[in-house]
């Protein structure tokens, strides 16, 4: 198949666009690299089945496609704080004319949603079927809410023209890839573990969250798109298994062999104080659930970033 990747020199998109190739399809990547990297795809450029456009989603452009996999946002708060403008319009703008280009082609559709869009939920685990607890007008609400705006586009053109297209939102998800400066719980740990510098925790480390090793979360995508009688629905992907932000930061320093100690800062404003998904529906209809374990995962990750550490030590 002839298939798309917006957003595809970045963290995920950079493993599912590998994937895609690997399973014998004709890969366009589209990256503009305001998060992504050329480092990520550098592998596939000689690869004959693959081929890369440097673009804005957010400004037309003529391609073609039978499947669009819409990944293209910021997603850390680092980046997205940054960029919020640019966010709010990736996850608009930008969702609107794929899901155009998708209708004139009669391609599937996949946009890639988060957990963010249920806030600080005061429902746990969060299911499919959960609104969220979003604050509309705070800091974190440039990708919140467009993300939020970018699933209701994705529903209206499914309800609407009857498009091919579904949801996923995409909890806690870590491996190689990741942005070196990404700001999240796992690449920060990690940098700061192979420095030997203290990890920074902000709040005192109760909060929990669930992390799910990418290679899991490209499955989930892959099956989303292209099982049967996936069209019009919401899925949950991410992993179950729930710790404290503390019982991460040891279980880093000790994989790390670091000696490095732990140091609290202040709360992040609106951060979820617990993230679980219930991934029930994930595993009835597309036979998914992750299989990678917490230690297996954070081992190649810790490996991928001991590789990369020069660049590391470049940022921090």
């Amino acid at each position: 198949m002839k298939i798309v990747v917006t957003g595809g020199a970045g963290f995920i998109g950079s493993h599912l666009c590998t994937r895609l190739l690997d399973e014998g399809h004709n890969v366009l990547c589209v990256d503009n690299f305001v998060t992504g990297a050329e480092r990520n795809i550098a592998a596939l450029l000689h690869q004959s089945h693959f081929s890369f456009v440097q673009q804005d989603v957010t400004k037309p452009f003529d391609f073609e496609a039978e499947a669009i996999f819409h990944l293209a946002s910021p997603a850390s708060p680092v980046g997205y704080m940054e960029h919020p403008i640019e966010t709010i319009l990736v996850n608009s703008q930008g969702t609107y004319l794929m899901l155009e280009q998708a209708r004139k082609q009669n391609a599937m559709f996949l946009v890639a949603s988060t957990s963010e869009a249920y806030g600080d939920p005061l429902v746990h685990p969060q299911r499919e079927d959960y609104w969220g607890n979003v604050n509309p007008i705070g800091p974190r609400a440039c990708y919140d809410e467009s993300k939020r705006l970018g699933e209701t586009l994705t529903m209206e053109y499914h309800r609407q023209y009857q498009l091919n297209g579904r949801i996923v939102r995409i909890f806690n998800t870590y491996g190689p890839n990741s942005q070196l400066n990404d700001g999240r719980m796992i690449p920060n740990f990690i940098t700061q573990a192979l420095l030997n510098e203290p990890l920074t925790i902000y709040g005192d480390g109760s909060i929990t969250r669930s992390i799910c090793y990418v290679s899991d979360l490209v499955d989930g995508l892959m099956l989303a798109m292209f099982q049967p009688r996936t069209a019009g629905e919401v899925f949950n992907l991410g992993n179950t298994e729930e710790h404290t932000v503390l019982e991460y930061a040891h279980t880093i320093i000790r994989l790390c062999e670091a000696s490095s100690s732990i140091i609290f800062e202040p709360n992040r404003v609106d951060d979820p104080e617990r993230r679980r998904p219930d991934i029930s529906k994930a595993q009835q209809v597309l036979g998914w659930q992750p299989r990678v374990s917490l230690d297996a995962g954070l081992r190649r990750t810790i490996e991928w970033f001991s590789n990369n550490i020069s660049q590391v030590s470049q940022i921090s």
